[in-house]
């Protein structure tokens, strides 16, 4: 109870009470203090300049190459000239269009390269990670089902200070439109990448006059108007460095194209020592695996190929020479089996033929795998690559309807398929079929040519994709042309593997999801392809474990999980 009496309190002239006693305490008797402008503390600078006097650690480096943890964390296959995809069947491909620009870069910068996926990352590992490293640049691949997934990494390495970069098959064709969203991305290396990060970190470090003589050569060859972007005063002119787009303020500026690297043989091989070799994996290969970039761009014209996005349409191939040296090197690394990566393996006879007779005559003894075309074989050539260690082939085979196949500009048709996949056959080289449901004028009973043509030729694995109009393709105009996109579809949902965006006037997303799971059901459950399975799993333990995977997950997949 109170022990203040009202005569305690005296009321003044303007009304107001005025304790005499212990209320003259309370401050909350005073006269509120009038509205002022705000005046908030800035530690900005402050903050700022504690960022930039941070001693940093022997472990950082000037520039990590990221491949970043995945939208689901599970596993996903994407790289330099191809789009991102959830994996069913378990591959973990590696990371070499990194390794290649980190050869580029050493030693003049310090590199790292960070494969996430591989390696199972999670994104708190993968933030301890760039803590560790403390990159004053970060280069992230871009691809459509896994936009705000890369620009999430980019935001967490900006946050930390870092200058940041993409590269890649979605910011190649739609440059402006990905930066405006997306503040936390500082640069866009467009098409090929590889001279351009080279260009661009050696102007914003001051290291033009400190290339070695190699790389004064790919830069004087592959661009006879080259030259450093400096202006009269001897300051950075970045509007000069070709390939690359970049922020003025609010402004996007994109710059002229760089011409593509003439002679690949030029290139310093891939440092893939800084990759987790060990974590590669691949169906029917027994122990890890890596890729070899045999050559860059294909001469056909399918609508859907994202290829030609980043390559286009002209090829450039390596010398079986400069092959053979990479494949001493990983040899010497403990890599004995190899996946010959490119648009197209097959693209140049003599050299696929002068590379056989090499791994025969030099004895290196390695399993290979590659991809083909159909119409770029022949049986003399399937017969030498057998003997000199090739296992199996990926073949884009797409559709067993010809007139699908003709509109889709493939080139080739079902016969020759079908020829091509026995030649190899008896050449020893396992057959894997990779199809396409849902091209443009596809309808049920197309669909169910592709199955009955599937089940006909001698495959080994057969997958059955959903056709993905990547931005950029002639497919993915086609479809915004027609009105084809269902509606509120996302980059994200652009993939091939998890859904559909379509949605034809005859077919809609729902059918062809249907169509794609019935055509594996059909295809599979059958006593050959099961048998090519269980052969799997006699392989070893990793791929016994990989197998029975992979066999859950297309069992989830099949019962709509």
């Amino acid at each position: 109870m109170t022990t203040i009496k009202k005569d305690d309190v005296q009321v003044t002239k303007n009304g107001r009470a005025r304790s005499k006693g212990p209320l003259r305490e309370n401050l909350g008797t005073r006269r509120v203090p009038k509205l002022r402008m705000s005046n908030f503390p800035n530690a900005d600078e402050i903050v700022r300049q504690g960022l930039l006097e941070e001693k940093r650690p022997e472990t950082a480096v000037d520039i990590v190459l990221v491949n970043p943890p995945t939208p689901d964390g599970e596993l996903w296959i994407r790289t330099q000239h191809r789009v991102g995809r959830r994996t069913r069947e378990n591959m973990v491909w590696p990371q070499v269009s990194l390794a290649q620009m980190a050869a580029l870069l050493h030693p003049q910068h310090k590199v790292a390269v960070v494969d996430a996926n591989a390696e199972r990352m999670s994104w708190p590992e993968f933030t301890k990670k760039l803590d560790e490293l403390q990159p004053r640049y970060y280069l992230t691949q871009v691809t459509a089902p896994t936009l705000e997934n890369d620009m999430y990494g980019c935001f967490l390495a900006k946050a930390r200070g870092a200058l940041t970069i993409g590269f890649g098959t979605h910011v190649t064709p739609i440059p402006r439109e990905t930066m405006r969203p997306y503040p936390a991305l500082d640069f866009i290396l467009l098409g090929e990448p590889d001279l351009t990060i080279r260009d661009l970190l050696d102007h914003l470090e001051g290291k033009i006059d400190k290339r070695p003589h190699n790389i004064r050569k790919l830069f004087a060859d592959h661009d006879p108007m080259y030259a450093p972007a400096v202006k009269e005063d001897g300051s950075l002119d970045l509007g000069g460095i070709k390939g690359l787009v970049w922020r003025d303020g609010d402004e996007i500026n994109v710059n002229l194209t760089r011409p593509f690297i003439p002679n690949l043989d030029d290139m310093p091989l891939p440092l893939h020592e800084l990759l987790p070799l060990k974590e590669y994996q691949m169906p029917y290969i027994k122990g890890a695996f890596t890729f070899i970039v045999t050559s860059r761009g294909c001469p056909a014209g399918c609508t859907y190929c994202i290829k030609h996005v980043s390559y286009q349409f002209a090829v450039r191939v390596r010398s079986p020479e400069s092959i053979m040296k990479e494949l001493w090197t990983l040899k010497k690394l403990g890599m004995d089996n190899i996946h010959m990566y490119a648009d197209l393996f097959t693209v140049n006879r003599d050299q696929v033929m002068g590379l056989c007779r090499l791994m025969i005559e030099e004895n290196i003894n390695i399993k290979w795998t590659c991809n083909s075309r159909v119409d770029y074989v022949d049986e003399e050539m399937l017969a030498l690559m057998g003997k000199a260690g090739c296992r199996l082939i990926s073949w884009g085979i797409e559709s067993g309807n010809e007139q699908i196949l003709r509109h889709a500009r493939k080139g080739a048709n079902p016969a020759k398929a079908e020829r091509a996949l026995r030649w190899a056959k008896n050449a020893g080289i396992m057959n894997w079929g990779y199809f396409i449901i849902g091209l443009p004028g596809e309808t049920e009973d197309t669909i169910q040519d592709t199955i009955q043509f599937a089940k006909k030729l001698p495959l080994d694995i057969a997958l059955f994709h959903v056709a993905a109009p990547y931005p950029g393709t002639p497919f993915f105009f086609e479809v915004v042309q027609n009105g084809w996109f269902r509606a509120g579809t996302r980059w994200e949902h652009v993939d091939m593997d998890k859904g559909t965006v379509l949605d034809y006037e005859n077919l809609s997303a729902e059918r062809l999801l249907y169509w794609q799971k019935r055509a594996f059901r059909e295809w599979a459950f059958r006593p050959g392809p099961a048998l090519t399975y269980l052969k799997m799993l006699t392989y070893d333990w990793r791929t016994f474990k990989t197998a029975l995977n992979v066999g859950l997950q297309h069992l989830r997949w099949q019962s709509g999980e």
